[in-house]
């Protein structure tokens, strides 16, 4: 069965996007503290959670492989989309109008798969794009992914897989590490190594740099195809 593997970059919306009651919610926790330089860096690491949060962010670009023909999409936003990105090759690159038509183009994909491979997928990119595209108004095609947590079908995360579900907590011999860190250990190119990170998206998006976005998030799925294969032959069926 055809499996779809995928990552999400996000951005955060500006802080003007929200009333003076949402933003005094959202920074209650630092205004609580006395002290105002403690207070400014509380702010500062809330307004950095912003692009966590699907309230408070945006998907920017969606890269979607699927698992064995390697030959997949890579959607994102871009200022230029009406100029064809497009390549030849396996991996075809399409800039949208906006985030409504990138959900739009994704969730099109998405219908004619019944498996999904993801690195915390479950824990982010899929409630994510669930819940950005109920905002929107976006019609989902496919509302059972986040499934059953203790089994890999439809859904099976690796973040999950290398924790064997968090059975040693946060500090034990299976605690999780981010996938640059795993790809280090298993001797995978880290999409990491090229030096951009998900930390950067904020700022290339702020640059136009959508095409740096999409291939950094391209690196990423593929990370995790490699991730996926090395899991499935050397793990997968330990209970």
């Amino acid at each position: 069965m055809a499996q779809l593997v995928f990552d999400i970059e996000t951005s955060a919306l500006p802080l003007e996007n929200f009333d003076e009651v949402q933003q005094e919610y959202l920074f209650r926790e630092a205004e609580k503290l006395a002290d105002e330089p403690a207070r400014a860096t509380r702010r500062d690491e809330i307004l950095r959670q912003f692009n966590l949060w699907p309230f408070t962010a945006q998907v920017v670009c969606i890269a979607m492989l699927n698992a064995e023909s390697l030959r997949g999409q890579v959607l994102f936003t871009a200022d230029d989309f009406e100029e064809n990105a497009a390549e030849g090759g396996p991996v075809e690159f399409v800039p949208c109008m906006d985030e409504v038509e990138l959900l739009t183009a994704f969730w099109d994909v998405a219908k004619h798969y019944d498996e999904i491979i993801t690195f915390n997928g479950r824990g982010f990119d899929v409630p994510f794009l669930y819940l950005r595209s109920a905002l929107l108004n976006v019609a989902i095609t496919k509302k059972n992914w986040l499934g059953y947590r203790f089994t890999t079908e439809p859904h099976c995360d690796l973040a999950e897989q290398f924790t064997f579900y968090g059975v040693s907590g946060r500090e034990g011999a299976a605690r999780r590490f981010n996938l640059d860190f795993y790809c280090k250990a298993f001797g995978i190119d880290s999409p990491k190594s090229q030096g951009v990170t998900g930390m950067d998206i904020n700022s290339l998006l702020a640059e136009g740099r959508y095409r740096d976005i999409a291939e950094y998030c391209l690196r990423d799925v593929r990370a995790t195809v490699e991730l996926y294969h090395l899991w499935k032959t050397r793990l997968a069926g330990i209970k």
